[in-house]
């Protein structure tokens, strides 16, 4: 597998000190997702107007789309200072009561994979969020007493990849809820234009589409594969990005016109010449691919079946028609048909 394809298309955790550099800090300076973009003006100058802080966020989507961003923004717009932290750090209610008791009125406190808190913080969590206030058990046994203590006016946004799996009572304290969708190529163009000019770099405008084509449909990739066009420009001593010198950049490093890299297309030839294009089950799938199965569900596959590549049935994961045109083989109709016939059955 080209491990080099693979890390650069993957999502990372944290932001890299350069991606910091290209985040925008005001809406409209945000790219894309107009309809969150057209509320969220409404919402932060109701709240502001009125002197109150924002009502609290819960932002959905698949990784890199901009969640981080727009909680930074926010705070900007709410001038307040930005609190990031993530779900699998706040461990023990004291870990979230020394972030809470040190916001300041109006500050946001920005928690990704909000789903992953434990049921004990989450608990402490929602008095919080309700009345601004912390209640918080010291000693133990017969001597142990209740402490609250009063929080500042603040925004608590969360964001995650797995809506699902946050709780109920968790879920209705947002007032705020809203998903974020993968961009077009035309917005990914543009993005890469704005960020060229951070980095100081020469783009053209067929040049920005090439690198927004094979983003499958992601900012932060479209940063990443930016800057590494931007490498290759500069060893081959070229002073503009144009669609020629991108296209060369991106097939070198295994990306093609679809966006798929060498692992998507290891997906693919396993599932087709190892189990005839399936169904095939995600833990047998994994093995094969020496993968873990939340890999493949959260990494490979959202991009794959959103192109019509992969199917996902009953029995499994399947193969499409487009999947064996894609990778140019031969695909026996009859059988694929009489096998469709047999899932429907």
């Amino acid at each position: 597998m080209g491990k080099n394809a693979e890390n650069l298309l993957a999502p990372s955790g944290k932001p890299q000190e350069d991606e910091l550099k290209l985040r925008p800090r005001t809406l409209e300076e945000f790219i894309g997702q107009e309809k969150i973009k057209e509320k969220l003006l409404i919402y932060i100058e109701a709240a502001k107007s009125r002197g109150e802080p924002l009502d609290h966020c819960l932002l959905y989507g698949p990784p890199g789309l901009g969640k981080t961003t727009i909680a930074g923004i926010i705070a900007h717009e709410m001038n307040g200072q930005l609190r990031v932290t993530t779900g699998p750090a706040l461990e023990r209610p004291g870990d979230l009561a020394a972030i809470l008791t040190n916001l300041q009125p109006n500050d946001v406190l920005f928690i990704d994979e909000i789903h992953r808190l434990s049921s004990v913080v989450e608990e402490v969590l929602y008095p919080g969020m309700e009345d601004y206030h912390l209640d918080i058990i010291v000693g133990k046994g017969p001597m142990a007493r209740n402490i609250r203590l009063q929080l500042p006016p603040f925004t608590l946004i969360g964001a995650t990849t797995r809506l699902g799996l946050l709780t109920s009572p968790l879920r209705s304290r947002f007032g705020i809820v809203e998903q974020l969708t993968l961009y077009r190529p035309e917005e990914l163009a543009k993005i890469a234009i704005r960020g060229a000019a951070v980095l100081g770099v020469k783009i053209t405008e067929e040049g920005a589409l090439t690198i927004g084509k094979r983003s499958r449909g992601t900012p932060r990739i479209a940063l990443r594969l930016l800057k590494r066009v931007r490498d290759v420009a500069q060893v081959k001593n070229c002073h503009i990005i144009d669609g020629t010198l991108a296209e060369t950049a991106l097939e070198m490093l295994g990306i093609d016109y679809m966006g798929l890299d060498e692992s998507d297309r290891k997906y693919l030839k396993v599932m087709i010449n190892l189990f005839n294009g399936g169904p095939v089950g995600l833990t047998t799938l994994a093995a094969a691919l020496n993968e873990e199965p939340q890999t493949i569900e959260d990494i490979y596959e959202p991009f794959l079946i959103q192109l019509g590549l992969v199917e996902k049935t009953p029995r499994g994961r399947r193969a499409t028609v487009k999947s064996y045109k894609y990778l140019g083989i031969e695909l026996n109709t009859s059988v694929w048909e009489q096998e469709q016939l047999d899932l429907e059955g």
